[in-house]
């Protein structure tokens, strides 16, 4: 059987009218078993962020593995998000590629473009798993570095850019916070329609879900991976919040 690729995974919720990524923050297999259980028909994706887990040291990693198998076995069509920030030489990203990827089984990873394309090439070369490309982060010290000018203009721009010219296999995306909507459509005008945004930073971090979802989404209303963690995951009622913000995200696409 063909294992499906992080696009078309991606691609299908789409299609089904679901942009809720809940973030896993939570290095406990059961306490995530019971949040996925509840929101698996909400949501396009799953996001474990992978400081969580590391603090947490065995226990942690074991627990990362147990609820990313158990998505794959129980809910096969939703990708899971692998949210490591990796960023290293070459040859040391063959071992995070190795790790997030084959043992793991994660769909995409999140990483840094620092240290530039040939750096990040073993994420790039692996074809049907997603890379996703910090372009303008959520964190209100953003602009120390990403709002310095470059030839002109930006340096989150210039990094949207030259991000594209790494998407020859088709498997990139880029994350822009919700946090800074109006350079969320800025980076939707430069990627096209065709390069999915992981946008973090509703809920705890306080980004508006109707500016987030009309500055990020593509020409066919589509495009765009709403990730909402803490808000979601410590709620008394994680469905009924991610019921919510899924509402809000199509009331959002209506207008």
């Amino acid at each position: 059987m063909t294992k499906l690729t992080f696009l078309t995974k991606i691609s299908q919720k789409w299609a089904e009218g679901k942009f809720v990524c809940v973030g896993l923050d939570q290095a406990d297999f059961k306490f995530n078993k019971l949040i996925v259980d509840q929101t698996f028909d909400l949501v396009c994706a799953y996001k474990p962020n992978s400081a969580f887990y590391e603090a947490a040291g065995l226990i942690g990693r074991k627990s990362l593995e147990q609820i990313i198998k158990y998505i794959q076995k129980n809910y096969p069509q939703i990708p899971v998000i692998l949210d490591a920030k990796r960023a290293d030489i070459g040859n040391t990203n063959e071992g995070y590629a190795k790790e997030a990827f084959d043992n793991l089984g994660a769909d995409a990873i999140t990483v840094h473009p620092y240290l530039g394309k040939e750096a990040i090439q073993p994420f790039l070369e692996r074809k049907g798993k997603g890379v996703l490309v910090l372009v303008r982060t959520s964190n209100p010290g953003a602009q120390e570095f990403q709002d310095l000018l470059v030839c002109g203009k930006p340096l989150y721009q210039v990094v949207a850019e030259h991000v594209m010219t790494w998407n020859t296999n088709g498997n990139v995306g880029v994350v822009v916070g919700a946090t800074y909507p109006e350079e969320l459509k800025i980076v939707r005008g430069i990627i096209g329609d065709d390069v999915p945004i992981l946008i973090p930073g509703v809920g705890a971090q306080g980004g508006n879900v109707e500016k987030t979802v009309l500055a990020g989404v593509n020409n066919r209303g589509q495009g765009i991976i709403v990730s909402s963690s803490r808000a979601i995951i410590f709620a008394p009622n994680p469905r009924k919040t991610t019921l919510k913000l899924h509402q809000e995200i199509v009331d959002s696409l209506k207008r």
